[in-house]
């Protein structure tokens, strides 16, 4: 079995480009003309999507959450007050969907509970993912299933037995998993970025990719280097803009940075055979005083 799935029109797998998500999450802070400006630095970046988050703020809030109450840009009010602020309707989710058309980008979200996925069945999106608060929710995970369509999972806060458990309720079949670190923003000593490998001997048949939330961008491009064919970072227009992801998130300049950084990484790895190159031979000409031809 091939490692690899089909989002839309692209492969993302093993020997494929790595698959690059711009998440702008939350970062819009209900705005849509920010929200906009966030998909042009995508697109601008060569991403290969942007992503969302989606939830129904009755559903999804912890109840001891609800009523906690905190400082925003629309004053001091209560957090599912502010998760409903957060929180774009049909009609703005449309406007999304025609603009990421126009811009020819892929777009999908993170969905945090059924009502979501319901919600999001409206439109046609390449594959639904579950956040990593959301990998041990056994019911959302199948209800996800349920849809047809590919489920991309992510693992921070996880035990590995977690995530064993997540998989088998999901299954198995067009599903990517994300190594992750659910710290934002991260330190690196906590990016365990050699968990890549574990997961892909944990399971072979599964593109594993990386979600990252550490400052800078290095990681990403090692994460690339280490097996994972998938790359999600979160996109803002401003680090210093309000919102609890902000300062885990990359810039748009950075973003393109990112992105180039990917491809070279990759074009860097080659294939692991042993050639001379072309452009070795007039040095080898020139330096190699005992020929063993």
């Amino acid at each position: 079995m091939a490692r690899e799935i089909k989002l839309g029109s692209k492969t993302v797998g093993d020997g494929h480009p790595a698959y690059i998500i711009a998440e702008i999450g939350i970062n819009h802070n209900g705005d849509l003309n920010i929200t906009r400006q966030m998909i042009d630095a995508a697109v601008h970046a060569g991403a290969d999507a942007v992503k969302f988050q989606k939830r129904t703020p009755d559903v999804s809030t912890p109840e001891a959450q609800k009523s906690q109450m905190r400082e925003t840009p629309w004053g001091y009010i209560s957090y599912i007050e502010y998760r409903y602020k957060v929180e774009f309707n049909e009609e703005q989710y449309r406007e999304i969907d025609r603009y990421c058309k126009e811009k020819g980008i892929a777009w999908m979200v993170s969905v945090w509970d059924e009502p979501a996925v319901d919600f999001m069945e409206k439109f046609d999106t390449p594959a639904y993912k579950v956040p990593s608060a959301s990998l041990t929710d056994h019911k959302l995970l199948q209800y996800a299933r349920k849809t047809g369509r590919p489920v991309i999972i992510s693992t921070g806060m996880s035990t590995m037995e977690q995530i064993h458990k997540g998989v088998k309720a999901v299954g198995g079949d067009n599903l990517a998993i994300m190594h992750c670190t659910s710290t934002y923003p991260c330190e690196p000593e906590e990016l365990n970025l050699k968990m890549i490998g574990t997961l892909r001997d944990e399971f072979p048949n599964n593109p594993i990719g990386y979600s990252g939330h550490e400052v800078g961008l290095v990681p990403s491009a090692v994460a690339v280097s280490l097996g994972a064919c998938m790359v999600e970072r979160h996109l803002t227009l401003d680090r210093a803009m309000w919102g609890s992801d902000q300062a885990a998130s990359v810039e748009p300049a950075g973003f393109e940075k990112l992105v180039k950084y990917i491809r070279v990484t990759e074009s860097a790895l080659g294939d692991g055979v042993k050639k001379v190159y072309e452009s070795e031979k007039g040095s080898m000409k020139k330096l190699r005083r005992v020929n063993d031809e």
